[in-house]
């Protein structure tokens, strides 16, 4: 899933949930929050390629647990299968 999450000043980023299935009624999700500022680090800014939104980055040095309350919007419903 990508859904929108508050930022650290105030001003909503999205981000793509990592987190199982398994744990969707738990009051916390994990997610990795995207960037549009695009910098040559590749271990830790993975590229998603855009479909309506910019090109970005997900920052995976910024992974983190917000409550579940705070997803503002889901913008995106992707699952992976395995």
């Amino acid at each position: 899933m990508l859904g929108v999450i508050s930022g650290d000043y105030g001003k909503p980023r999205p981000a793509v949930v990592v987190q199982s299935n398994l744990y969707k009624n738990h009051p916390s999700i994990t997610v990795c929050p995207l960037t549009t500022n695009l910098i040559d680090a590749p271990t830790f800014r993975l590229l998603l390629t855009p479909t309506e939104l910019k090109e970005s980055h997900i920052m995976v040095d910024k992974i983190s647990a917000i409550r579940s309350d705070k997803i503002q919007k889901k913008l995106v419903n992707y699952h992976l299968n395995n």
